[in-house]
């Protein structure tokens, strides 16, 4: 299910922190930092399963919506929670990363065991530091890293079916690892986009697209690229599972990448194996696009 928009300004206690600015304004570049407030940077763990999606949802249980309710419980008031990009329903994280604005006095390295504390066990704090008040998850990311898990067992295992997408079946995975070089670098990947996202610009900058086996029987997709279109990555993982089973040709890859039309690349592969692995702030990247 797709996150709701409107959640966005949500202002409640500390309206001069998370109040509404004009849309496209970064908030943080037209306001001065109040006196006594701060801004606090969370990298943030979470098995999605449960979830439906990060950004808040009216009655349905989101990753947003557990993180302000145990801030608010922390500090004792409600903060909005900005997020570097956000995941859909049942996919998983190692390093997202968020931050909110607060006047609450907690020590930073206090700000870990307090939220753990009181946070669902299946959503963990790993760090938390203070950024300058000019800090945005989402706009200042440069770099996003999705890993995509494939279980090629014959019979998928209990302890990995939330976490994997089970394909009994024989890959060929240098097909595969060909076919994913044509999907590197500087493209309009609007052939691997679901309607209903929010990008106005399809350009995206795949850095990196690596196929990797290891002796266990779990195969791994990871992209890193400087943003991501809706269901993008889930589309390349289908897309590469057609060709790993012979249904297409790596250089069928490359004609559905700039024929620029949805309906010729692979289905959509399930939410339960993506996993956010990390964002990177390096601010010397041009970046196409957040998302």
């Amino acid at each position: 299910m797709k996150a709701d928009n409107n959640s966005a300004g949500i202002d409640r206690n500390s309206q001069e922190l998370t109040g509404r600015i004009t849309p496209g304004i970064r908030k943080a570049d037209v306001q001065e930092q109040p006196d006594g407030a701060r801004n606090i940077k969370l990298v943030v763990e979470y098995d999605g399963t449960r979830y439906y999606g990060f950004q808040r949802q009216k009655d349905l249980p989101t990753i947003q919506a557990a993180l302000e309710a145990a801030i608010e419980t922390v500090t004792k008031s409600f903060s909005h929670v900005i997020a570097s990009g956000r995941t859909d329903t049942g996919v998983h994280a190692l390093g997202q990363v968020v931050n909110f604005k607060t006047r609450a006095g907690i020590p930073v390295d206090k700000f870990v065991p307090a939220l753990n504390s009181v946070l669902p066990r299946d959503i963990r704090v790993v760090c938390a530091e203070e950024v300058p008040w000019t800090f945005h998850a989402r706009f200042d990311a440069r770099w996003k890293t999705y890993e995509y898990s494939i279980d090629t067992r014959p019979v998928q295992s209990v302890f990995t079916r939330n976490y994997t997408c089970h394909v009994n079946a024989r890959l060929n995975v240098e097909e595969m690892k060909e076919a994913a070089g044509y999907l590197v670098g500087i493209h309009d990947f609007r052939s691997f986009a679901s309607s209903g996202g929010s990008a106005k610009t399809f350009t995206r900058n795949v850095k990196r697209l690596e196929i990797i086996t290891c002796d266990d029987p779990i195969l791994r997709i990871r992209i890193e690229a400087n943003g991501f279109l809706y269901n993008m990555v889930r589309t390349i993982v289908g897309t590469l599972l057609q060709v790993g089973l012979g249904k297409l040709s790596p250089d069928d890859v490359l004609k559905i990448r700039d024929a620029r039309d949805r309906r010729l690349a692979g289905p959509t592969a399930p939410a339960y194996g993506l996993c956010l692995i990390k964002v990177d702030y390096n601010n010397d990247i041009n970046s196409f696009g957040n998302g």
